[in-house]
This record gives C-alpha cells, sequence and structure tokens, in this order.
C-alpha cells in the first residue's frame, strides 16, 4: 500500500527508516500525547524492534508517514474483532519539525478513506488525551465528531487525564 498525497506519502515501513525514525521518534512532546507502549525515551532497540514487527504484519495496518523522502512519522489502524470486526481505531505521531503544516490531516484523511474501503469499515475513532488539542484538531478537520469525555480515563507521567473520543462513522 502506498497512498501518494500532495504534502507526504503513507506507505510501508522499511529497514532503511531506522535512522530518521529514531531521529524524530525520540520526543517527549511526541511521547507525552501516545500511549506508554510508545517508548520514552525512544532507543535504538525500540526502533529496530518497530521496523521488525510492522515488517511481519500479515494484514499490513502500520505505515510510515514520509517527506521528502525521509520517514518522519507513523500512523495506522488497529482493527477490531468478534462484534467490533467493522471498527478500527487510527493512531498517529509526527515529528515536531513537521508540525503545523497540515501533513498529518491530510494524512489522517486518506488513511481513514482507506481503512474503511480496504476494511470494509463502517466506523473509525480515535482517543485522545484531553490536553492534546492539535490531536483533537487534526481529527475535527477530517469530519470525525467528538462523541464524549471519558472523565479521569488515562494516566500518563504521573498525571490522570480525560481521554476525548471521536469517530468518523459511515451514515446509512
Amino acid at each position: 500500500m502506498e497512498l501518494r498525497l500532495p504534502s507526504c506519502t503513507i506507505r510501508p515501513w522499511r529497514a532503511g527508516d531506522l535512522e530518521s525514525l529514531l531521529l524524530h521518534a525520540d520526543n517527549p512532546r511526541i511521547a507525552g500525547n501516545l500511549r506508554d507502549v510508545f517508548p520514552s525515551p525512544y532507543t535504538r532497540a525500540d526502533g529496530e524492534a518497530w521496523l521488525a514487527m510492522s515488517s511481519v504484519e500479515a494484514r499490513p495496518t502500520n505505515f510510515a508517514i514520509e517527506v521528502d523522502g525521509a520517514a518522519v512519522g507513523g500512523i495506522g489502524l488497529r482493527l477490531g474483532d468478534d462484534v467490533h470486526r467493522r471498527t478500527a481505531e487510527i493512531g498517529y505521531w509526527l515529528g515536531e519539525a513537521y508540525w503545523g503544516r497540515g501533513i498529518v490531516t491530510e494524512a489522517v484523511g486518506a488513511l481513514t478513506r482507506w481503512g474503511i474501503e480496504h476494511f470494509d469499515l463502517v466506523r473509525v475513532d480515535a482517543h485522545v488525551f484531553a490536553p492534546n488539542t492539535g490531536g483533537a484538531r487534526v481529527l475535527e478537520k477530517n469530519g470525525y465528531v467528538l462523541e464524549g469525555r471519558l472523565r479521569k480515563r488515562v494516566e500518563k507521567r504521573g498525571e490522570i487525564l480525560d481521554a476525548l473520543v471521536y469517530a468518523f462513522v459511515i451514515e446509512d
């Protein structure tokens, strides 16, 4: 899968992405808005493990965001199963040097449409830590609707935070 967009390309991760991944992922400002499974600090071993895991996905759902030939962020879908098989959760991050350019907004819209078509989804949702107003705005610009606030839902860096649930739903 490769989605060529005006500001970036969404494509599979490659072994050659390691140095760029390390450069952009090792940033506490990025990790602060993501689940703890995203390491901080982000080490070479973390990057190698991520690239090894993403290269063997049976149904690829994790992709690099490439700008000017370099992987500067990541975006992916966590597919639901069982009764949730027609839904997915989207997640994304972008290197700080690329913030404010509309790149991740464009990538989220494209991956949402691709996921709906490719996996026959009727719903894509996202959980955003309440202080992450930029992440919430990206979703809103792509037609995601705020469905609710989950009070005191997460603990991040010793702080209890609300989580916002956004969803893009295919209407009948």
